[in-house]
């Protein structure tokens, strides 16, 4: 069952205890396509002329994307974004960047991406620094040139490099970029490709041009998604997906166990590939200042891979002879912050929550994460004592709302005969029984939502806190008390239990202060800590040791609600005024 599932139930049935013992069980009363193809690396024909090629027509390259790109892969022909097995070899070599934060290497046989290491995050199922391109994944960012009805197969051409030697990145140091270029050896073609990188971000600018022709459309290779590098790989398989930005339907994500070979069409602001904690992203032109009239991405190739359970991405865009194309590069960790600076929604490449609730919840995560570093950073406290103050806050937070409740619940607990023989006297008159039941409310304060819509008020902030706490990378391969990494379950369950018997704790606090046993209430306290148990008990740690903490905090609140049922014993019962 996936955690979002086990969530949403546990959500039902908090929700369902909530509403349905004060509605339905009142308190007790105090008693791969062949292309058709100029494949640069073994010359063919590609139209009767010298040149390789040009687009059919004026028609505008852009306004055909999705149309050449369902072509391109179409059922018929092999996937576009695999090397062609009859290629002959290129001899490669490996050209490497290095900077404070990731270790790139590229062939110089198309311009791939061969690995990509990112120095701060370690691998936690294998050791060393987290890989971005998977092994056996042959590389990433190869480009095809989709032009007319010939396609420019560049993922294996001999590229020369400039510097050869590579870069190598020193904080506090200046961008540095690396050329790769491709000269057709008898035609009049080239294709330019320039990384620019800097030390201190994970961004990275691509730019480059294209000679000999006029109009072409650009399918970049995104990859087939990102490399295990957590401790549970079973769950994170659960959380891989590739995620779009289309300008007008907004940001969509498909979980790459569900994934078919598809044709996305633009257009789009960004595309990416995402686990749990890291992101792989291309997004369109040189900003974050795409509109309608561009830059964009035309579309998306969304075809299969020789890797189990994925998919190959390929982008498209239109590029032209004379002008130079752009687009930036992210592979790093899903940090809030950093996300937000690239602008275009790319926070969202994770979205927290459901999509009816993301409107609610998107701002209140936003203040969540800004208190929650706060903490950690100017308190100097870890992120497990972090957690513990969050949770005692958030109940000092919604301490108001709770106890407005509570009170509202012991005023209905006290009205309660008054319902019943307003109930009994009126049954047969409809319109009688709602006009005393108004005059009760009137004289005592009875309102049967009142005890209910306070304590729902915080539900946008405790799912947002779910998603937070469940996948913010803050958390990840951080070790608190015998927890060795909050992000992942508890490995003995302790915090599990803890939080199933704080549970039965409050409602056994609460069936206490009761006169008369319920048997509803009884049922529901020896059900719902066991069901909580099942629920959470696979959840990141990180998550159950703020939900345990939170519980524990409200224990005083509990006791203080059940001395207050306790003073109601002995009081004279209410009355209505007779009219």
């Amino acid at each position: 069952m996936r955690t979002e599932a086990r969530f949403l139930i546990a959500v039902v049935l908090m929700l369902g205890v909530l509403v349905g013992t004060n509605r339905l069980f009142p308190p007790v009363i105090p008693e791969e396509t062949a292309l058709a193809t100029d494949s640069i690396a073994g010359e063919t024909e590609t139209g009767g002329g010298d040149t390789i090629g040009t687009p059919g027509g004026e028609e505008d390259v852009a306004a055909d994307v999705a149309r050449t790109l369902d072509t391109v892969g179409g059922a018929e022909t092999q996937d576009p974004l695999l090397p062609s097995q009859d290629r002959p070899e290129v001899r490669a070599v490996d050209v490497e960047v290095r900077g404070p934060l990731y270790h790139f290497t590229f062939s110089s046989a198309g311009a791939r991406l061969m690995s990509g290491q990112l120095l701060e995050f370690e691998a936690l199922n294998r050791g060393g620094p987290v890989e971005i391109v998977p092994a056996g994944a042959n590389g990433y960012l190869g480009q095809k040139l989709v032009v007319g009805a010939d396609t420019i197969d560049l993922t294996n051409a001999p590229y020369r490099v400039e510097p050869a030697s590579g870069l190598v990145l020193t904080a506090g140091g200046s961008q540095e970029s690396l050329r790769f270029i491709y000269e057709h050896p008898t035609q009049d073609f080239e294709f330019e490709v320039e990384y620019t990188f800097t030390p201190e971000t994970y961004q990275v600018a691509v730019s480059g041009e294209v000679r000999g022709v006029d109009r072409a459309l650009l399918v970049t290779d995104l990859g087939a998604g990102i490399e295990y590098a957590e401790s549970d790989s079973a769950l994170e398989a659960r959380s891989m997906a590739y995620v779009h930005n289309h300008l007008q339907d907004g940001i969509r994500s498909t979980l790459l166990s569900k994934a078919d070979p598809t044709v996305v069409e633009g257009p789009l602001l960004w595309a990416a590939f995402r686990s749990k904690f890291f992101v792989m992203a291309l997004m369109a032109g040189e900003s974050d200042e795409a509109t309608a009239a561009g830059p964009y991405l035309g579309g998306l190739l969304i075809a299969p891979s020789d890797l189990e359970e994925r998919v190959r991405i390929g982008t498209a865009q239109t590029i032209s002879e004379g002008e130079r194309y752009a687009y930036r590069l992210f592979m790093g960790p899903q940090e809030y912050a950093r996300l937000s600076s690239l602008g275009q929604g790319m926070e969202e490449v994770n979205p927290y929550g459901w999509r009816i609730f993301r409107p609610i919840v998107r701002p209140i995560v936003s203040v969540i994460m800004t208190i929650f570093v706060f903490l950690h950073t100017q308190l100097s406290l870890g992120y497990g004592w972090v957690l513990v103050i969050f949770g005692v806050m958030m109940r000092v937070v919604l301490f108001p709302l709770n106890h407005k409740a509570m009170k509202a619940q012991l005023k209905n607990m006290a009205a309660q005969p008054l319902v019943k023989e307003i109930q009994e006297r009126h049954k047969d008159n409809p319109e009688k029984l709602q006009k005393e039941m108004m005059k009760l409310y009137k004289e005592h304060g009875f309102n049967p939502l009142a005890g209910c819509l306070p304590m729902l008020l915080p539900w946008p902030v405790l799912i947002a806190l779910f998603f937070v706490f469940q996948n913010t990378i803050e958390l990840r391969g951080v070790s608190f008390l015998w927890l060795p990494d909050l992000s992942a379950k508890d490995p003995i369950y302790v915090l599990p239990i803890l939080l199933a018997l704080s549970m039965f704790l409050m409602q056994w606090v609460s069936l206490r202060s009761l006169d008369q046993e319920n048997p509803q209430m009884k049922m529901m306290m020896y059900i719902m800590p066991p069901m909580m148990l099942f629920i959470f008990m696979n959840l990141a740690s990180g998550l159950n040791l703020y939900y345990a903490t939170a519980n524990i905090a409200t224990l005083p609140q509990q006791i203080w609600i059940a001395r207050e049922r306790q003073k109601m014993k002995g009081q004279p019962p209410l009355s209505l005024s007779r009219d």
